[in-house]
């Protein structure tokens, strides 16, 4: 690849319009940044009076460099000039001890500042997380889980570095901006006008580099949250990548990206750079300027060397902080957009857990449902699922088959209230379900999906997390009766054998085992199976058939099918079509009706549909 041949080259991504125009649109920023601003104190609470000792350190390290310069300034003037040196060691004494003062507080300001920062970003990463977790299912479902993930980690860690460095430089920037002024006025009104003709030539070249970094970097932060998205998304399918032979593929795109990056990188990086270079120029013809008209007044009495020497001092003091507000303060404004990003999640509503019956209500596991419909936000035409009414009593095992987009997993997702019916009304044990906290309802229902989620932790713990309080010897019997007792043993050392997030080390039929495991310590009154056996080899499913045939013994179960010849035992079959149930009966009333199920046994010849 290009990239790869020429890694120090580059290609502009960026028309010389684009350049031009860079910035016509502004940057990243904050729609409301008091808002903002006053939730990040909120934050501090406990700490403020820290932080307030941290702005006191910030004054008094203001005053000593600012301190400083004047001293030597006057010790020219009055001891070295006219060779005066009796009395002038307790000035330096002085000299010594005002550095001293600098560096301490310097030094006590940063060490304190970074323990406040990194306490405010650790609330604002543990609410943010905190918070996702009591969000619905459909927040995710809209949303591209590497958004999100950026959110906790680049717009976080971009709040921090701001708070640890970037705080503590605009103040002390300010602060020292005002009292050069002020010094400098005091000493020669005249020559801090002279001083100040850089100002307007500091306000145009920052103008110009501003409009047009602004935009650099909104794209490279969005060229960034791209390719990562592209890389998370490759790595979570990889096995399709590589089932498809689709890696030329996915590297063409990823060096697209890359490249994308790269380039959108390199131009605001370039601009970014001219800042330090324009203000060192204008700061060396500061210099220039009061080196050359201080000596004209110096030469007429108008001035003395001393307040010279102090001038050209305060004259890079001048310009220092003047640089750092402008290197700084679109970094400030950049992690506030970032903590209003992270405070948008915070402000998501959340998934209610609140319900009129008992928190620990015994579920017997009667489920029924009355003219139910549903649909989803994002279409608009039809309900996913229309007027459903069915009736299952405790303990019955409900088959679902039909084509995909039936209505299946919508009818499950229903069940379990991750979503909640648009219309009519769902009854668990006679009682509204909107009457359960959610957390009671779950607590007593056990998924066991086609794609099984283990944890990267050991087998006893992935088993576990179906029940936390389970005891070792829960999880054996777990995991004995849902026949994945052997293969464990076998593993290197066993229920302790530590599994990588993804599962590699076991097969998929493997990984439903210990889902299935999980779901026995669970101990759910209602079971909901989504295909579980669709991705496993006939010999696995044996195994896999009988162990959920045992978990589902005295359990309403809710079956979605995949195979047909799965749902011989379910005692009723719901065959759905377009959000609604078509035909319904055992097995054997479905095949002797010869209708929609039927056809779709016959077609099937005993496999999947």
């Amino acid at each position: 690849m290009d990239i790869l041949k020429k890694p120090f080259g580059y290609e502009p991504a960026l028309t010389k319009a684009d350049l031009k125009n860079a910035g016509k649109k502004k940057g990243p920023r904050a729609s409301d940044w008091k808002k903002t601003l006053l939730r990040i104190w909120q934050l501090v609470d406990e700490q403020r009076g820290l932080l307030i000792v941290v702005f006191i350190m910030v004054i008094i390290s203001s005053l000593a460099g600012l301190l400083g310069p004047y001293l030597i300034g006057r010790m020219i003037d009055k001891y070295i000039i006219p060779k005066e040196f009796q009395g002038m060691l307790p000035l330096i004494l002085q000299l010594i001890g005002i550095y001293v003062v600098y560096a301490v507080t310097l030094f006590m300001q940063n060490y304190w500042m970074v323990g406040i920062a990194q306490t405010v970003v650790y609330k604002m990463r543990a609410g943010a997380f905190n918070h996702l977790l009591k969000l619905p299912v459909s927040y995710f479902d809209k949303r591209q889980h590497g958004q999100i993930m950026s959110r906790l980690t680049n717009d976080i860690e971009t709040v921090s570095t701001t708070l640890n460095s970037s705080f503590i430089q605009v103040f002390s920037s300010i602060l020292t901006l005002a009292g050069t002024i002020v010094v400098m006025l005091s000493l020669s009104p005249l020559l801090t006008l002279i001083t100040m003709i850089v100002i307007p030539l500091m306000y145009f070249a920052m103008r110009w580099i501003t409009k047009r970094t602004g935009k650099l970097f909104k794209e490279q932060q969005a060229a960034l949250g791209d390719l990562n998205g592209m890389i998370e998304e490759t790595i979570s399918g990889q096995s399709i990548v590589k089932a498809f032979s689709q890696e030329e593929f996915v590297k063409k795109e990823f060096y697209e990206k890359s490249k994308r990056l790269k380039n959108v990188g390199f131009w605001a990086l370039v601009y970014s750079g001219y800042i330090p270079k324009v203000f060192n120029f204008l700061n060396n013809m500061s210099f220039a300027i009061i080196a050359g008209i201080g000596g004209i007044f110096a030469y007429n009495g108008w001035v003395t060397i001393g307040t010279i020497v102090i001038f050209t001092e305060y004259a890079r003091q001048f310009t220092r902080p003047l640089n750092e507000l402008a290197n700084q303060i679109n970094t400030v404004l950049s992690a506030i957009a970032g903590a209003e990003r992270v405070f948008s999640i915070m402000e998501e509503e959340v998934e209610d857990d609140v319900g009129k019956l008992p928190e620990h209500f015994q579920i017997r596991g009667e489920v029924e449902f009355r003219n139910v419909s549903f649909k989803y936000e994002s279409k608009n035409k039809s309900d996913t699922v229309q007027n459903l009414n069915f009736h299952v009593k405790p303990g019955q095992t409900v088959a679902l088959v039909g084509p995909t987009g039936a209505g299946k997993t919508t009818t499950m997702m229903l069940i379990a209230r991750f979503y909640d019916a648009t219309g009519g009304v769902i009854l668990i044990d006679g009682y509204d379900i909107r009457e359960f906290k959610r957390s009671t309802l779950r607590r007593q229902m056990a998924f066991v999906l086609q794609d099984p989620f283990l944890f990267e932790a050991s087998v006893r713990e992935n088993i576990r997390y179906g029940r936390l309080d389970a005891t070792d010897e829960e999880i054996v019997e777990a995991a004995k009766k849902a026949n994945a007792h052997d293969f464990i043993m076998k593993l290197p050392n066993g229920y302790d054998t530590v599994l990588k997030a993804d599962g590699s080390e076991i097969s998929q039929g493997q990984k439903q085992l210990l889902s299935i495991a999980r779901a026995f310590v669970a101990n759910p009154a209602i079971l909901l199976l989504d295909e579980a056996t669709s991705s496993i080899d006939t010999v696995t499913e044996k195994k896999i058939q009988e162990a959920l045939e045992e978990l589902m013994k005295g359990r309403t179960s809710f079956v979605i099918a995949h195979r047909l010849n799965t749902v011989r035992h379910a005692d009723i079959v719901f065959v759905m079509k377009d959000g609604r149930i078509a035909e319904s009966g055992s097995q054997q009333e479905l095949i002797g009706k010869d209708g929609i199920y039927a056809n779709m046994l016959k077609q099937s010849k005993g496999g999947g549909v």
